[in-house]
C-alpha cells in the first residue's frame, strides 16, 4: 500500500496574510490579548487557537508542527529548539526520580550520554539492551520502567527495531514506546506501527540544507498539550521551543522531502550493492546480506526505500581517516557529522558522535575503529561518484 504521509503533507495549505503562497512567519515573543480573563484562561490551558508566548508556541511553530503530524500521521506535533531538545523533554516529562528506562543500546551518542550520564541526577535507572532482540527488551523491563525507547535506524550501526513487536510488548506492560525516526522520514511510519510518540532531529534529512538545528515530538494532543503546560510541562519549563523563523524556514523545505528522501536511498542503495560486490564490508538495511534486512523489507515504505545511510569498515581508524581526508579532497563530500544534506558527509562515529560510548561498549556492540559513517547525497550522477570512491579507496590499498 501506499504511504500516504507525503500526499498528507503536500495536502496542507496556508495562506500568508496577504495572500502569500508561504504562511506568514510570526515574528513576535508574546502576544496580545482583548480581555484579561482571555489571558488567564490560556496560562491554565483552557484556550484553542490563542498564543501567549513564542516560548509556549506561536503560529510559525503551528505549522511546522502539523505538517510533521500529517507526515508521521499523529495526532498533533511539537517542534523544539533541537533535536536533543525533544528527547530530554519527552524522558523528563515521563520519568520521574526512581523510575527506569528500557533503551537500545546502539543510540545516538548524545542521547547515550543523557541517559547515561545526566539522568543519574534524578535516579532513573536504564538497562541499554539490543532492542533486536525482543527477549532482551521483555527481560529488562520492571515494575519502575516507564518507557522503551529506541531508534528506527540506529545511529551509527544501522540496526532495525521490528517496532511492531517492540509496540507489542509496550502495550502489554502499559508503558509507551518512543522511537527516534531521524534517519528514516517517510522511508518508516513508526506510529502507524504501534508507536506512541515519534521523535526527529529535523536538522538532518527533514530541514536537509544543514544550516539550522531543530527537533521535533509527534504523538497524541494529550502528550504534545502536557508538554506545553506552564506549572509542569517539560517543553514549556526547560525552554526547548524552536524560534519561528527556523519554523518557517524547516516548513519550506519539508516541501520537497519525498523527492529528497527518493534520490538519497536510491544514490545508497547503487552504491552498497557496488561496494559489496567489490567486497568491502558495507552495512546497508537494502543488502540482503544486512542481519535486519527482513525485518527493514517488512515495515518499510517502498516507494522511499531503504535510506541515505551505509557504513562501510576499512579496518582501523588511521585508514579511515585517510580515506575521508581524501574523498574531501576529491570533492565527493564533506568530513562532517550530521546527515541528510544534499552533498554527501562521512564521519568515523567513533570517535565523533559515539565518541560518548566508552571504548569498550562500542567495541562490545560492534563499532570498530574503522567504521565510516556515509549519509549519501543527492549526486545525479552516482556511477561518476562510485567510480572516483573507488579510487580513493585503490589509491589508499583498501581494494
Amino acid at each position: 500500500m501506499k504511504y500516504k504521509g507525503a500526499d498528507h503533507l503536500q495536502d496542507l495549505q496556508y495562506f500568508g496574510e496577504y495572500g502569500g503562497v508561504n504562511p506568514s512567519i510570526s515574528d513576535s515573543s508574546t502576544y496580545t490579548f482583548l480581555s484579561a480573563k482571555t489571558m488567564f484562561d490560556t496560562f491554565e490551558g483552557n484556550t484553542e487557537g490563542c498564543y501567549l508566548y513564542s516560548r509556549h508556541s506561536s503560529p510559525s511553530n503551528l505549522y511546522l508542527g502539523e505538517a510533521l503530524a500529517a507526515l508521521e500521521g499523529t495526532e498533533t506535533a511539537n517542534v523544539t529548539g533541537s533535536g536533543m531538545g525533544a528527547i530530554t523533554s519527552v524522558i523528563l516529562q515521563l520519568c520521574d526520580a526512581g523510575d527506569h528506562i528500557v533503551s537500545s543500546r546502539t543510540i545516538y551518542g548524545g542521547t547515550y550520554a543523557f541517559m547515561k550520564n545526566f539522568l543519574k541526577k534524578f535516579d532513573i535507572r536504564i538497562s541499554f539492551v539490543d532492542t533486536t532482540n525482543i527477549e532482551s527488551v521483555t527481560e529488562a523491563i520492571t515494575s519502575k520502567t516507564k518507557l522503551i525507547y529506541c531508534e528506527s535506524v540506529s545511529n551509527p550501526l544501522l540496526e532495525i527495531t521490528d517496532i511492531a513487536q517492540m509496540s507489542n510488548i509496550a502495550k502489554r506492560n502499559g508503558i509507551p514506546l518512543v522511537v527516534d525516526n531521524t534517519f528514516s522520514p517517510l522511508s518508516i511510519s513508526p506510529a502507524k506501527l504501534g508507536a506512541d510518540i515519534v521523535i526527529h532531529s529535523l536538522t538532518k534529512f527533514i530541514n536537509g540544507t544543514s544550516d539550522c538545528v531543530a527537533g521535533a515530538i509527534c504523538g497524541t494532543k494529550e502528550f504534545c498539550l502536557s508538554l506545553k503546560d506552564v506549572n509542569s510541562g517539560a517543553g514549556m519549563l526547560l525552554g526547548s521551543t524552536l524560534d519561528s523563523l527556523r519554523a518557517s524556514s524547516i516548513l519550506k523545505n519539508m516541501r520537497t522531502l519525498h523527492i529528497r528522501m527518493q534520490k538519497h536511498s536510491e544514490n545508497a542503495l547503487f552504491l552498497a550493492q557496488k561496494f559489496d560486490k567489490d567486497g568491502l564490508k558495507v552495512v546497508y538495511p537494502g543488502l540482503s546480506s544486512h542481519k535486519d534486512h527482513r525485518v527493514m523489507t517488512q515495515q518499510f515504505n517502498p516507494e522511499y526505500g531503504y535510506g541515505g545511510l551505509l557504513t562501510i569498515d576499512v579496518g582501523s581508524l588511521d585508514k579511515a581517516n585517510a580515506l575521508m581526508e581524501l574523498m574531501q579532497e576529491k570533492n565527493l563530500g564533506y568530513l562532517a557529522v550530521s546527515l541528510g544534506f544534499y552533498k554527501t558527509l562521512f564521519s568515523a562515529p567513533g570517535s565523533s558522535t559515539s565518541s560518548e560510548i566508552p571504548m569498550e561498549e562500542q567495541l562490545e556492540m560492534g563499532l570498530s575503529n574503522g567504521l565510516i559513517r556515509f549519509s549519501i547525497g543527492l549526486d545525479s550522477n552516482i556511477e561518476r561518484t562510485y567510480n572516483t570512491m573507488k579510487s580513493c579507496l585503490q589509491e589508499l590499498n583498501i581494494i
